[in-house]
Protein backbone atom coordinates (compact mmCIF):
# COMPACT_ATOMS: atom_id res chain seq x y z
CA UNK A 1 0.00 0.00 0.00
CA UNK A 2 3.06 2.50 0.50
CA UNK A 3 3.28 4.56 -2.33
CA UNK A 4 7.20 6.13 -3.23
CA UNK A 5 6.92 9.49 -2.85
CA UNK A 6 8.98 12.20 -4.18
CA UNK A 7 11.33 14.28 -1.98
CA UNK A 8 8.68 17.49 -2.45
CA UNK A 9 5.69 15.18 -1.05
CA UNK A 10 7.62 14.34 1.60
CA UNK A 11 8.50 17.72 2.55
CA UNK A 12 4.75 19.35 2.42
CA UNK A 13 3.75 16.11 4.23
CA UNK A 14 6.06 17.18 7.18
CA UNK A 15 5.15 21.23 6.60
CA UNK A 16 1.66 19.91 6.75
CA UNK A 17 2.07 18.03 10.17
CA UNK A 18 3.21 21.53 11.52
CA UNK A 19 0.43 22.76 14.34
CA UNK A 20 0.50 26.34 13.46
CA UNK A 21 0.35 25.25 9.19
CA UNK A 22 -2.51 22.82 10.35
CA UNK A 23 -4.31 26.18 11.66
CA UNK A 24 -3.10 28.47 9.20
CA UNK A 25 -5.21 26.17 6.78
CA UNK A 26 -7.93 24.85 9.21
CA UNK A 27 -8.91 28.69 9.55
CA UNK A 28 -8.63 29.76 5.99
CA UNK A 29 -10.43 26.77 5.29
CA UNK A 30 -13.19 27.82 7.91
CA UNK A 31 -13.45 31.40 6.15
CA UNK A 32 -14.25 29.76 2.97
CA UNK A 33 -16.82 27.38 3.97
CA UNK A 34 -19.17 29.83 5.91
CA UNK A 35 -20.23 30.76 2.77
CA UNK A 36 -21.40 27.08 2.09
CA UNK A 37 -23.90 26.88 5.28
CA UNK A 38 -25.98 30.19 5.32
CA UNK A 39 -29.29 28.14 5.01
CA UNK A 40 -30.17 27.78 8.61
CA UNK A 41 -30.88 24.18 8.07
CA UNK A 42 -28.88 21.34 10.04
CA UNK A 43 -27.88 18.22 8.18
CA UNK A 44 -28.50 15.75 10.63
CA UNK A 45 -31.00 13.11 10.55
CA UNK A 46 -32.20 10.94 12.93
CA UNK A 47 -32.34 6.98 12.39
CA UNK A 48 -35.81 5.76 12.42
CA UNK A 49 -34.36 1.95 13.11
CA UNK A 50 -32.46 0.75 15.37
CA UNK A 51 -28.49 0.53 14.46
CA UNK A 52 -28.72 -3.24 14.36
CA UNK A 53 -31.30 -2.99 11.78
CA UNK A 54 -29.68 -0.44 9.18
CA UNK A 55 -27.71 0.05 6.54
CA UNK A 56 -24.08 2.20 6.87
CA UNK A 57 -21.42 3.51 3.98
CA UNK A 58 -18.37 4.50 4.90
CA UNK A 59 -17.28 8.40 2.77
CA UNK A 60 -13.64 9.33 3.37
CA UNK A 61 -11.60 12.60 2.67
CA UNK A 62 -8.75 10.61 2.78
CA UNK A 63 -7.67 9.90 -0.94
CA UNK A 64 -8.79 6.41 -0.51
CA UNK A 65 -9.29 4.19 -3.59
CA UNK A 66 -8.70 1.12 -5.27
CA UNK A 67 -4.95 0.46 -6.22
CA UNK A 68 -6.45 -0.61 -9.74
CA UNK A 69 -8.64 2.84 -10.03
CA UNK A 70 -7.22 6.09 -11.34
CA UNK A 71 -5.22 8.19 -8.07
CA UNK A 72 -6.41 11.22 -7.00
CA UNK A 73 -5.62 14.48 -9.29
CA UNK A 74 -2.28 15.87 -7.08
CA UNK A 75 -1.39 18.09 -9.52
CA UNK A 76 -4.37 20.59 -9.57
CA UNK A 77 -3.52 23.11 -6.70
CA UNK A 78 -7.33 23.31 -6.13
CA UNK A 79 -7.96 19.66 -5.64
CA UNK A 80 -9.57 16.57 -7.34
CA UNK A 81 -13.72 16.75 -6.82
CA UNK A 82 -14.31 13.17 -7.76
CA UNK A 83 -14.60 10.38 -6.00
CA UNK A 84 -13.94 6.24 -5.90
CA UNK A 85 -16.44 3.46 -5.43
CA UNK A 86 -15.16 1.29 -3.14
CA UNK A 87 -16.62 -2.40 -3.22
CA UNK A 88 -17.69 -3.97 0.60
CA UNK A 89 -15.81 -6.59 0.08
CA UNK A 90 -12.15 -6.07 -1.32
CA UNK A 91 -9.53 -7.14 0.37
CA UNK A 92 -8.43 -3.87 2.32
CA UNK A 93 -4.52 -4.87 0.79
CA UNK A 94 -6.17 -3.60 -2.60
CA UNK A 95 -6.84 -0.23 -1.35
CA UNK A 96 -4.66 2.89 -1.40
CA UNK A 97 -4.00 6.45 -0.59
CA UNK A 98 -3.27 9.27 -2.92
CA UNK A 99 -3.52 12.49 -0.92
CA UNK A 100 -0.78 14.84 -0.47
CA UNK A 101 -2.30 17.29 1.99
CA UNK A 102 -1.79 14.99 4.95
CA UNK A 103 0.62 13.04 6.42
CA UNK A 104 -0.79 9.17 5.53
CA UNK A 105 2.20 7.12 6.99
CA UNK A 106 0.04 5.73 9.76
CA UNK A 107 -2.87 5.45 7.92
CA UNK A 108 -0.97 3.76 4.81
CA UNK A 109 0.21 0.91 7.92
CA UNK A 110 -3.60 0.66 9.05
CA UNK A 111 -5.96 1.63 6.59
CA UNK A 112 -8.84 1.62 9.65
CA UNK A 113 -7.45 5.36 10.73
CA UNK A 114 -9.17 6.41 7.93
CA UNK A 115 -11.30 4.33 6.39
CA UNK A 116 -12.53 1.95 9.03
CA UNK A 117 -14.00 -0.64 6.66
CA UNK A 118 -12.57 -4.10 8.81
CA UNK A 119 -14.10 -2.96 11.82
CA UNK A 120 -17.32 -1.97 10.04
CA UNK A 121 -17.56 -5.49 9.53
CA UNK A 122 -16.61 -6.71 12.88
CA UNK A 123 -19.62 -4.56 14.05
CA UNK A 124 -22.00 -6.24 10.96
CA UNK A 125 -21.02 -9.77 12.06
CA UNK A 126 -21.30 -9.04 15.64
CA UNK A 127 -24.98 -7.94 15.24
CA UNK A 128 -23.91 -3.91 16.31
CA UNK A 129 -25.11 -2.46 12.41
CA UNK A 130 -27.16 -4.69 10.52
CA UNK A 131 -25.45 -4.02 7.38
CA UNK A 132 -23.11 -2.70 5.20
CA UNK A 133 -24.12 -1.19 1.54
CA UNK A 134 -22.09 -2.76 -1.34
CA UNK A 135 -20.10 0.23 -2.20
CA UNK A 136 -18.45 2.89 -0.18
CA UNK A 137 -16.85 6.13 -1.40
CA UNK A 138 -13.41 7.72 -1.38
CA UNK A 139 -12.66 11.33 -2.37
CA UNK A 140 -10.18 13.81 -2.12
CA UNK A 141 -10.74 16.25 0.53
CA UNK A 142 -8.68 18.85 -0.34
CA UNK A 143 -10.97 20.87 -2.88
CA UNK A 144 -10.75 24.96 -3.40
CA UNK A 145 -12.16 27.43 -6.18
CA UNK A 146 -14.55 26.31 -9.00
CA UNK A 147 -14.07 22.66 -7.66
CA UNK A 148 -15.94 23.49 -4.85
CA UNK A 149 -18.81 23.92 -6.84
CA UNK A 150 -18.68 20.74 -9.10
CA UNK A 151 -18.42 19.20 -5.60
CA UNK A 152 -21.41 20.94 -4.32
CA UNK A 153 -23.64 20.31 -7.48
CA UNK A 154 -22.38 17.81 -9.59
CA UNK A 155 -20.87 14.22 -7.06
CA UNK A 156 -21.74 15.09 -3.65
CA UNK A 157 -25.82 14.80 -5.29
CA UNK A 158 -24.30 11.64 -7.46
CA UNK A 159 -23.22 10.22 -4.36
CA UNK A 160 -26.17 10.62 -2.39
CA UNK A 161 -27.90 9.40 -5.24
CA UNK A 162 -26.13 6.11 -5.11
CA UNK A 163 -26.44 6.02 -1.62
CA UNK A 164 -30.13 6.40 -1.50
CA UNK A 165 -30.23 3.86 -4.30
CA UNK A 166 -28.05 1.34 -2.25
CA UNK A 167 -31.18 1.63 0.90
CA UNK A 168 -28.42 3.43 3.28
CA UNK A 169 -29.38 4.71 6.38
CA UNK A 170 -26.62 6.38 7.83
CA UNK A 171 -23.32 7.14 6.38
CA UNK A 172 -19.96 7.69 8.34
CA UNK A 173 -18.25 10.53 7.44
CA UNK A 174 -14.21 9.50 7.87
CA UNK A 175 -11.92 13.42 6.89
CA UNK A 176 -8.51 13.30 7.04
Amino acid sequence: MRENKSWVEKLANRLYAIPSVAQFWASRAAQRSAQFVDDGAIPFARLTKPLSAARGALITTAGVHLSSQPPFDMTNSDGDPTYREIPVDVALEEITITHKYYDHRDADVDLNIVFPLAHFRDLVSQGVIGSLATRHFGFMGHIEGDLVTTLTRRTAPEVAAKLRADGVDFAFLTPA
